[in-house]
This record gives C-alpha cells, sequence and structure tokens, in this order.
C-alpha cells in the first residue's frame, strides 16, 4: 500500500512540474485560436506567442493582439516572443525584435505591424516603445473583447 501512495504522489508531482512549465508550444497555424480576438491563427509571419510564469499558454495571430492582451490584463509573462517577418515560422524573443509600422505591411488586425531581429534593421520600435505607442493611442483600437 506505501508503494502504491508513493508511485501516486510521484506522479501528481511530475504532473505538476510538467505542467508549471515556461517553453512555449508550437503554435498549430489553421488550428489555433488567438487569445485575444479568437480569430484562427494563419500567418506565419505575424503571430506571436506569451507563457505566463504558471505556464500558461498564450497564442496569438497578430503581435498586436499581443499587445493589448498583455496591457489590459497584465498578467506576469516569462516568455514574449513574436514571428520574424523576414523568416515566417521562426519565432524571436521580443528582447531580440524589432518593430516595423508600415502601410505596406499588412497585419491580420490592420495595424501594418511586423517584427525582425533587431540586428538586421535600423529605425525599429524596441518592445517598450511599441507598448507606450499601443498605451498612447497612437493604433486603432482593437474592441472585439
Amino acid at each position: 500500500m506505501k508503494n502504491l501512495i508513493n508511485k501516486v504522489l510521484f506522479t501528481l508531482l511530475s504532473i505538476t512540474v510538467i505542467s508549471c512549465s515556461t517553453d512555449p508550444e508550437p503554435i498549430r497555424y489553421g488550428e489555433d485560436a488567438c487569445h485575444f480576438c479568437d480569430m484562427t491563427i494563419v500567418s506565419k509571419a505575424h503571430s506571436a506567442q506569451a507563457v505566463s510564469t504558471k505556464g500558461k499558454q498564450f497564442k496569438y495571430d497578430a503581435i498586436e493582439c499581443m499587445v493589448h492582451d498583455i496591457n489590459k490584463n497584465q498578467i506576469e509573462m516569462a516568455l514574449l516572443q513574436v514571428a520574424d517577418f523576414s523568416n515566417p515560422g521562426t519565432m524571436i524573443n521580443i528582447q531580440r525584435a524589432g518593430f516595423i509600422v508600415h502601410d505596406s505591411i499588412n497585419s491580420p488586425m490592420g495595424e501594418n505591424l511586423a517584427a525582425v531581429e533587431m540586428k538586421a534593421f535600423n529605425d525599429l520600435y524596441t518592445w517598450e516603445q511599441l507598448k507606450a505607442r499601443f498605451l498612447a493611442g497612437d493604433f486603432i483600437s482593437l474592441n472585439h473583447k
């Protein structure tokens, strides 16, 4: 009986440790829905992802959805990453990302926003500058939720 209790406790402990992982789960394009606007995530060039310090996964169809969601809910995140516009399907940490706003970029939510690896370009927004611009109201208001 004691051996059975030890096995159950070990299993529960293992599940708890695994469930709190801050490693990102892959985005299943065409299947996963955006945590903020509920649209299906299809663009490998515009998606974003966050993982909370408690291991909860947040997937977004666009960077602007992630910015709005984080600003609105103020969840403490262990990981924030965005799709590299110049290399679709590759995610980069926001600390290494630069953000471009340009009319020629057709992001899913209409903000004309994309991210690229910072070392590759000049005159890009940092993550902090991008959040400040959203808070200042410089972008179209998303009233999805």
